[in-house]
């Protein structure tokens, strides 16, 4: 096998995002259910026998040592493989969004160099490495939609009802360590569980929001108050009798929304999509 084309990297939304505390070493304790979406990076791998990792960008410019990169030379320190590869990205999912997007690359990433160069390292092993990379990126490995706990760390697979969302990117981005380094974030939401959540999504199966709307996102009035474009999305999406909330740490905003509706034209500069859930990451399976 000499290359892999057209591998997908899908985002993720988060439906909840609760801060339940912290640790002593400063990290937050969160929990939070990740559901993949249909907005997805385009990956394309050449494996080279000079041990070289070399990235081209096909859409937007990526720093010189972004998550993918760093992804592909982990790997290749942890296997020992004299394998190197050229990665061509083509980036659709915005930064700084809350959505996921690095995190999905590098996932996607590991598990087809994993395949490329013949590694067959088992998914435990990946996710080693990917949890070095980034909290978001086991949940990627796994491609599972999950209820998280812990740092990110601790992934119990859940099955969601398919649903359809507005997804609206404002054009300014948000810097995850300065929200969480916030004083005023809520650090304190008693801890849910999941026969909470499944209970919350069961009684509302006939509404438009399908109990995506359990709890709330901590990080979000922080992020309001550092970026008022937050609040302008919000308020689009409210103007068009859809009840929004952000993604991760923002600036995306996201709404469930009727599949057959329409939504109105976006403000220049904003990023907006009709999105749908995925039961499962493209590439599940890739690694035992």
């Amino acid at each position: 096998m000499k290359a892999l084309y057209d591998l997908p990297a899908p985002a993720k939304l988060n439906l909840f995002l609760h801060i339940t505390g912290r640790r002593a070493d400063g990290y937050h304790l969160l929990q939070s259910v990740f559901m993949l979406i249909d907005w997805c990076d385009t990956l394309h791998i050449e494996k080279r026998s000079d041990g070289l990792i070399t990235r081209e960008d096909l859409t937007t410019p990526l720093p010189a040592d972004d998550l993918v990169v760093r992804a592909a030379k982990a790997l290749q320190a942890a296997a020992g493989t004299q394998w190197g590869a050229h990665i061509g990205v083509a980036k659709q999912v915005p930064a700084q969004a809350g959505m996921g997007g690095g995190s999905s690359d590098a996932a996607s990433c590991l598990l087809a160099l994993n395949r490329l160069w013949g590694l067959k390292l088992p998914l435990a092993a990946l996710e080693k490495i990917g949890l070095g990379l980034g909290a978001d990126v086991p949940f990627f490995l796994r491609g599972h939609n999950a209820w998280v706990e812990g740092i990110g760390e601790i992934i119990t697979p859940i099955e969601l009802p398919q649903g359809c969302f507005a997804v609206v990117k404002p054009p300014e981005g948000l810097d995850t360590r300065q929200i969480f380094a916030a004083e005023d974030l809520q650090r304190s939401t008693p801890a849910a569980i999941i026969s909470g959540f499944a209970a919350h999504s069961e009684s509302h199966q006939g509404r438009i929001g399908k109990g995506f709307d359990f709890g709330r996102n901590d990080l979000q009035p922080v992020a309001q108050r550092l970026c008022p474009a937050v609040t302008e999305a919000i308020e689009w999406l409210g103007r068009q009798g859809l009840q929004a909330r952000m993604t991760g740490s923002g600036s995306s905003v996201f709404a469930a929304m009727p599949r057959e509706a329409q939504l109105a034209e976006a403000p220049t500069g904003w990023q907006v999509r009709k999105c749908s859930n995925l039961a499962v990451h493209p590439l599940v399976g890739w690694a035992d």
